[in-house]
This record gives C-alpha cells, sequence and structure tokens, in this order.
C-alpha cells in the first residue's frame, strides 16, 4: 500500500568508505588484503558466512581492501537510461540499461566482482547480453554478476548492459539508485559508485504511453487550461484565514500595530503567550502596542475543546478566548494569518470577530521515518508547519522492514541491527541497503533513530503545540527490522548459552510458507504461532507507555499496523499450525483475528485502544473468485481505529462500508491524501504513483462524507454510500507521506506542501456550499470562485509569509501554464500571486529575467518560471513559439 552470494559486490554508496580505506596504515591495508586473498583461495566448504567472507574478520567489523590490480568502483562511471519505456520485444515491460565507463587504469577483470543496486520494481533475472547475470537478493536488492564467458572492462572501456523490467515504467522513482561494487577477495569492503546519474528521459520511446492509459504527459498547454479555474483576485478580496474559519465578522476598521503587544495570559497559557509574542514583528517599538488578552472560557454555541473567539478592535486591542488551551492556541495561528506580511509600512490588523470550530477532532499528518529516517529536528519543523495550520495528529511511522526508529529498553538490538543498513557480508550484522541508502552504514537516511531522550523530546514538543503523537509500531508484516533484529539477539544468546534466547523471537525456523510482499519480501511477516511474539509486542507496547509516562505526555493509542501481510504467509509454518489447531482455527484469515485479538488485550491492559491500517477492521474473502475485504463483524465493538487508505478501483467505498458497519474511521486515500503521490505523469515529475496522481486541487476537491460525489467516469455508481450512523463513525482525515523516494528533508517540502494545507482546509472548515448542491452547473460555478479564493490565499499571501519569515520551506513551485495562441505565449499559474519571469533564448529563467506582465509576443523557445519572495525558481515550462 505505500505502499535489495555471489563471488563478488559491486553497490551503490558514497565515497567515505574508500576514503577510510585510503587513511588506514599501509602495514593493516597489507595484512588484511593477505587475509582476503588466502580467504578467496580457501576452498568454499572452509568459509563460516556463506558468501565467502572470512567469518573473524567480519565478525570484527574490518574493512578489507580490493585486490591490486583490478579497478576501483570509486572509479567507474555509470549511468542509467529508460531506453524504452515499452521494450519492442516485451509488452508491458520496461527496457532499461545501465553504461558502465571504466575510468580506472585497471581492468574490471572477467570474474570476482558483483555491482549491487536497489529497485522498487520487480527485474527480469537471468543471463543477460553480454555474459553478465542479474539476479535479486531480497526484497528490492539486485545484483549484476560476470558469467563464464564475460570479458572483462578494459580501463577507458564501455560496457551497455540491458535488462528488463517487469511493469512499464512512469516514474524516474522507479529506476535504480545506490550503486557500489564489492570484489569477492574483499567481501566486506564496499565500494560506492559515486559517478552515477540517471540519464534524462526526453525521446519519443522513452515517453510512449499508449500501453499506459492513465499516465498521459502533461503538456504546459494542459497546465494553463487547467490553471484557467482561478484568476488573480485584488487583495481586498482574498479570503484573510485559512483553513476557512466556522464565522467571520469584519468589522469597519483597523488596528495599527505601533508596538509591541502588552500580552496577559493566567499561567496555564504560559506556552500560548509565548506564541503570542513571537508573531509580531522584531521590528516593532518595543511597548506601546494593542492589549493582547489571552483566556481560556466558553466559547457560545461552540462544544469542541478547540474551539475559539477571536475579537480585535481598534478601540480594546485584542482578545482570545477558547474552550481549552488548545482553543487559545489555534485562536493565535489566526492572528498570525491576519497579520500583514513582514515588512509592511504600516502594519495594521482588520477589525474583525471570529468564531471558529474544527470540524473533524482529528486532523493528521503522517510522516515515515523508516524507509529513510529523518532526525528530530526535522520532526519538529513539521510538527511547527502543523500547528500552523492546525492540524493535531501526528502519526509517527517509526518501524517497517527497512528500519526500526525507536530506542526500547531492554532489546538493543532493535536499533543496532534494525536501524542501521549498510553492506556485510555476514548476516545478521545489519539490514541490507534499501532505497538507495548504499553500503555505508553511516549514511543518513538508511540509519538512524530516536534515543529515548529524542523521543521524550518530540513528545513534549509535539504536546506544547497540542498536537497527539501516535506512534506506530508495523506488524505482523512491514516488520523485517524486526524479524532480523530478533533473530540476531537469538543466536547471539544462543551462542552465549543464554536461556532466554527465544524469548522474543519472531519468526519460526521450520517455517516453509512461500510468499512475497508489494515490496518483494518473503521473511518479514512476524509468526502469530510463537508466544514470544507477543512476549515482544507485549514487551514494546510496555516501553512506549514508559516513554510517554516520562514525557508527561498522554498515551491513548498505539498504531498496530495490519496492512499488507501477503497472501501465503503462515501457511507451512508449524507454529502458526499448531496455534490454529489449539485454537480451533479454520485458516489463517481466522489466525489473522486471533492475533488482534491478543494485540488488542495487550493494549488495553495498558488503558490503550487499538489503531491500525483498514486491514484491522476488514476480513479476506473471495466475491465472484476475486479478492475482497469486507467489515469483520468480529471487532466492531473493540473499539478500533481504522485509517482507510484503499479507495482504488474496487474498493472506492471501503471507508464507507467501514464506518456503516460500525468501525471509527480516519479517511485517508490515497488518490487524495498521499502526499508520496506525484503530483502528475511527467517523468521529472518526484514522488510514486502506485496508486494515483494528485494535483492540488485533487486534495482541495476531497468531499469527507460523500467523495463518490466527484469521482471520474462513474467509479461511484453502485457503491455504498455513508450512512447517518457510518458519519457519526468517521473521526477524521489524515495525510500520509511515505518516504521509499524522499532522503533530502527539502523533498518532503515539495510533496507536502502546498497540497497539507488543502488537507487542513478539508479537515477544519465545513464543507463548502459547492460539496453539498445537487446542481452540477451550480456546483461547478461556486467551486471556480471557492477554488480561487483558495489558490489566491496561498500565493498571494499563506506561502509569501513562510518565504518572509525565513521558514526554509521549499514548497512545491509547480511549471507554469503556457498556450501559444495568435503568435503570443499566454502564461499563468495554480498559485495566482506569484512572480512569472520568462527568457526567449531558451536559457533558464532567473531571478532577474523578465517579469511577465501579459502576453508574451518574442519569437523563439520561450521558458518561463515562478518564483517565490525570495528569488526561489520553481519548475521550467517551455514552448517554442516560431
Amino acid at each position: 500500500m505505500r505502499t535489495w552470494t555471489l563471488n563478488s559486490a559491486l553497490y551503490f554508496h558514497d565515497s567515505r568508505a574508500v576514503a577510510r580505506l585510503r587513511m588506514l596504515p599501509q602495514l593493516r591495508v597489507l595484512s588484511v588484503l593477505v587475509a582476503a586473498m588466502m580467504a578467496a583461495a580457501a576452498p568454499a566448504a572452509a568459509r563460516q558466512d556463506g558468501q565467502g567472507a572470512p567469518a573473524a574478520a567480519a565478525m570484527r567489523g574490518e574493512r578489507q581492501a580490493e585486490p591490486p590490480g583490478v579497478a576501483s568502483g570509486a572509479r567507474l562511471r555509470l549511468r542509467w537510461e529508460l531506453q524504452r519505456s515499452v521494450a519492442e520485444a516485451a509488452p508491458g515491460r520496461t527496457q532499461g540499461r545501465f553504461i558502465l565507463t571504466n575510468n580506472d587504469s585497471q581492468p574490471l577483470p572477467p570474474g570476482g566482482w558483483s555491482l549491487y543496486f536497489n529497485s522498487m520494481d520487480s527485474l527480469a533475472t537471468g543471463e543477460l547480453a553480454g555474459r553478465l547475470v542479474l539476479e535479486q537478493v531480497a526484497g528490492g536488492l539486485w545484483r549484476l554478476r560476470p558469467a563464464p564467458g564475460f570479458a572483462g572492462l578494459a580501463a577507458g572501456r564501455t560496457l551497455e548492459i540491458p535488462y528488463l523490467h517487469n511493469q512499464v515504467m512512469i516514474k524516474l522513482a522507479h529506476a535504480p539508485v545506490g550503486p557500489y561494487l564489492v570484489y569477492d577477495a574483499a567481501p566486506d569492503t564496499a565500494v560506492a559508485i559515486t559517478d552515477f546519474q540517471h540519464l534524462p528521459v526526453t525521446r519519443p520511446e522513452q515517453l510512449d504511453r499508449r500501453s499506459a492509459p492513465g499516465h498521459a504527459l502533461v503538456t504546459p498547454a494542459d497546465t494553463y487550461r487547467r490553471n484557467q479555474r482561478a484568476g488573480l483576485l485584488p487583495a481586498a478580496a482574498v479570503p484573510p484565514v485559512l483553513p476557512t474559519p466556522l464565522q467571520l465578522q469584519p468589522g469597519g476598521g483597523t488596528l495599527a500595530l505601533s508596538g509591541q503587544p502588552a500580552v496577559t495570559a493566567p499561567a496555564a497559557l504560559a506556552t500560548e503567550a509565548a506564541l503570542a509574542r513571537s508573531l509580531f514583528p522584531a521590528s516593532l517599538p518595543p511597548a506601546g502596542g494593542p492589549a493582547l488578552r489571552l483566556s481560556v472560557g466558553s466559547v457560545p454555541g461552540q462544544s469542541s475543546p478547540e474551539a475559539y473567539r477571536l475579537a480585535i478592535a481598534a478601540g480594546s486591542g485584542i482578545d482570545i478566548v477558547g474552550n481549552s488551551a488548545a482553543g487559545v492556541a489555534h485562536g493565535l495561528q489566526t492572528l498570525r494569518e491576519l497579520l500583514p506580511l513582514p515588512g509592511a509600512a504600516a502594519p495594521a490588523l482588520p477589525e474583525l470577530t471570529i468564531v471558529d470550530a474544527p470540524r473533524f477532532g482529528y486532523r493528521g499528518f503522517m510522516l515515515d521515518v523508516s524507509r529513510n529516517f529523518h532526525g528530530k529536528e526535522t520532526v519538529f519543523r513539521w510538527l511547527d508547519l502543523m500547528a500552523r495550520f492546525k492540524l493535531n495528529k501526528f502519526h509517527f511511522h517509526l518501524t517497517e522492514d527497512e528500519g526500526w526508529r525507536l530506542e526500547i529498553a531492554g532489546l538493543p538490538e532493535l536499533t543496532s541491527i534494525g536501524a542501521v543498513r549498510g553492506h556485510s557480508a555476514k548476516p545478521g550484522v545489519r539490514l541490507q541497503p534499501a532505497y538507495g541508502s548504499g553500503p555505508d552504514p553511516k549514511d543518513a537516511g538508511g540509519s538512524g533513530f530516536y534515543s529515548r531522550a529524542d523521543y521524550i523530546e518530540i513528545l513534549r514538543y509535539a504536546a506544547a503545540r497540542h498536537i497527539e503523537v501516535i506512534p506506530e509500531i508495523e506488524m505482523p508484516g512491514h516488520a523485517r527490522a524486526a524479524v532480523q533484529a530478533m533473530e540476531a539477539r537469538y543466536h547471539r544468546l544462543k551462542a552465549a548459552g543464554g536461556r532466554d534466547a527465544a524469548k522474543y523471537l519472531l519468526k519460526d525456523f521450520a517455517d516453509r510458507s512461500v510468499y512475497k510482499s508489494p515490496q518483494m519480501y518473503n521473511d518479514h511477516v512476524m509468526d502469530p504461532g510463537l508466544e514470544s511474539t507477543y512476549t515482544f509486542i507485549e514487551h514494546v507496547v510496555a516501553e512506549v507507555v514508559k516513554l510517554h509516562r516520562a514525557a508527561g505526555v498522554p498515551l491513548r493509542t498505539i498504531y498496530m499496523g495490519g496492512d499488507e501481510v501477503p497472501d501465503g504467509a503462515w501457511e507451512r509454518s508449524p507454529a502458526s499450525q499448531a496455534r490454529m489447531r489449539k485454537a480451533g482455527l479454520e485458516s489463517t484469515v481466522d489466525l489473522w483475528d486471533d492475533f488482534y485479538e491478543r494485540v488488542d488485550r495487550i493494549l488495553r491492559k495498558h488503558g490503550l485502544f487499538t489503531s491500525g491500517w483498514e486491514e484491522i477492521a476488514a476480513r479476506k474473502t473471495l466475491l465472484d473468485g476475486k479478492p475482497k475485504l469486507v467489515p469483520n463483524p468480529r471487532f466492531t465493538r473493540h473499539g478500533f481505529t481504522a485509517y482507510v487508505w484503499n479507495n482504488t478501483t474496487g474498493a472506492e467505498d471501503l471507508a464507507y462500508r467501514l464506518a456503516n458497519a460500525g468501525y471509527d474511521i480516519v479517511l485517508a486515500p490515497v488518490t487524495k491524501m498521499y502526499m508520496d503521490m506525484a503530483h502528475n505523469a511527467n517523468p521529472e515529475e518526484p514522488g510514486v504513483n502506485w496508486g494515483a496522481y494528485v494535483e492540488l486541487d485533487d486534495v482541495y476537491g476531497f468531499i469527507p462524507f460523500d467523495y463518490l460525489k466527484n469521482a471520474p467516469g462513474g467509479a461511484g455508481a453502485g457503491k455504498d454510500r455513508l450512512t447517518d450512523v457510518g458519519k457519526r463513525h468517521v473521526r477524521g482525515i489524515q495525510a500520509t507521506l511515505f518516504t521509499e523516494t524522499v532522503r533530502d528533508p527539502a523533498l518532503i517540502d515539495y510533496l507536502v506542501m502546498p497540497r497539507l494545507v488543502a488537507v487542513a482546509e478539508r479537515a477544519w472548515a465545513p464543507d463548502p456550499a459547492w460539496a453539498t448542491g445537487s446542481d452540477a452547473a451550480r456546483n461547478e460555478a461556486l467551486y471556480r470562485t471557492a477554488w480561487s479564493g483558495f489558490v489566491n490565499a496561498l500565493g498571494q499571501r499563506v506561502l509569501p509569509r513562510l518565504d518572509l519569515e525565513g521558514r526554509g520551506v521549499a514548497y512545491r513551485i509547480a511549471p507554469p501554464g503556457l498556450l501559444v495562441e495568435g503568435g503570443r505565449v499566454l502564461a499563468n499559474h495554480v498559485l495566482p500571486g506569484l512572480a512569472l519571469r520568462y527568457t526567449s533564448d531558451g536559457s533558464a529563467p532567473t531571478a532577474t529575467s523578465r517579469v511577465v506582465a501579459g502576453p508574451i509576443a518574442e519569437r523563439g523557445t520561450i521558458r518561463v518560471a515562478a518564483f517565490d519572495r525570495n528569488g526561489r525558481a520553481g519548475a521550467v515550462a517551455s514552448v517554442d513559439n516560431p
């Protein structure tokens, strides 16, 4: 849903390993080389680790040098090219190729090495042209190695290596990443190929989408027409606050900001008082400003604890009353929105009264830090942005197949092994490279975790912003990091004679089940037949409870995963089969229920309720021979909350069916709320596309209680709608960001902002008029008016404020729309108010290029980009005007 041994190895990573190797004293290098060469010459049966590495050296973690007289991976040049989007001889597949150039003075030999890389796609394995073999190691880790007859690669020569992806590739996120080289004679030394690039995708055969309906390229003209639904509004017509408040009564005047406000607040609102003082420009005189009074009281007509009343009057100053401290904080965020942009010559606030409360009590954002790790400073930054837009639930995706990111007392292997990715010739040392993290165990994206102190700090930081942290511990699938860590613990203690070696074991060593996850793993599922599995879960839950208690922050639920357990899991596990016989269970579907019954008991013992992906509330069955999820009657009274991502073909109404059946749900549909989905199908657009393409207006157009109303192509026909009872079970909505392709925090900014503001609008504000009417033509007119207000607020006020405050949010600046008409080029942008600049000589526009002030009459290649208030350019759009 969200949904890499051979004689030697070539991996993708950085050059730090090579640099460290070169720093070793010469005698040490020589001794390691001798040991490696002796091991290479030894019979395979005498080797201890199964991959040709000297066991002692591997256990010590020693790095080994490359054999003399062969090419260094650090001096290889590698390019990857999408050769044909639809392979000529293999419809439904994409043909790619590696272009390997040996820039070393030594040859790449005919044997004794392998090239490893990551790819999220399934690849066609076997012998390739040129006597090379492509193999899958595990999951998304693959390798190329020479077969008998390979001629080697002489210095200065280039080798082309064509191969096939088993599906049509649309997004370059599926291209290989992270290559590095390992020689047999030095199996623990992985050398990155740092000179690695993806070649541009521009040729017709690379962009062929005829076999991929729904993945058409978006042209500048397409973008122009889409952008025409909104034009530039005068400042007075721009909505003053996002998300839209419940009631806003404008006054007739303004309140001048002649100095810093005099903030008064009770001691219980000290945090809010500090926030209030931080809102106003430091350039204001230290005194002489208006009174700003904060209090907790009763907001007339509003029962939500997050409700507030904000009043601004020229004669009396500013009053914010909240039903709770959270309401006061939300009122302050609204006040921030009303302030003039930084740098205003005569700052003032409009007189008005706002009474406001959220539509949903759950307004969430999920950040995955497991596929690629992101440190606590990134988390703090997003908690600040969440608070700014009145989101209140931080779903913290802490564990996955590719990483366990939270320190758990008593189980050090969870982080010493489960939080570390990198190359090792010996199993059980660390996790394998994934998502381009490469072989270096110090890679910041592949390796890392939050210490107990870090997590407590995050909890307190979130609580100060009235945001609840919901930790996720993935199970029983998506658990490879935990499974491998606990297996390593078992072997360590077993070797030492420890009696409790199997205490937390998560796998049945006798399991011969055959399955494969969407991420192509076949060894990543906790075994529900082992009592040790529940001992592990109990220990982890108890430790997370302790962390929240130490932070002084309430814990109401732990998100217990539940998604994507592949068919076939547990079917040939003796432990699971024994459990089924003991409990009288007929199938592994029943075993699933048995597992979550026990998980729920563990949570309830700690006063918690169970939440997880939709599968915790659903049951697998067949309809007309096809798989189907239906509401599971077993858990409707257990208080589960199911987060429903699946609104893809055939499951468009699953969320509504679960709510109608009595489950509390959070709406997180992939086609509207998944921030890792690319905006469109163009190859240069970051993100994935397995579920949808999600533009800003797709998020804005989401109708929580009737999202089938505007489903394309009549997809809502014959589907269940939400009943009045079902509506009471919808707790809210959530944006979701999985990070398979996100190693740089700036890419989080790009993918999430400004789409997150549209999520906040839908979660906080009531249904707009265009969402509830029955007249389609009138709804369209109302929508265009509301959409124009929303994007003008973003382009003229919300995003410029982030720019001018120096927040450093690298939000997406979309490419402009361009249309050639009557010999002139017309330009527009999805966010009116952003400056458009252009060139006519084919060069990229800069912050000093000419401003688009109307139709562009110049001839030639017209290139246009939008710029933020700090001169940062967005994506460039280009057309020819002959």
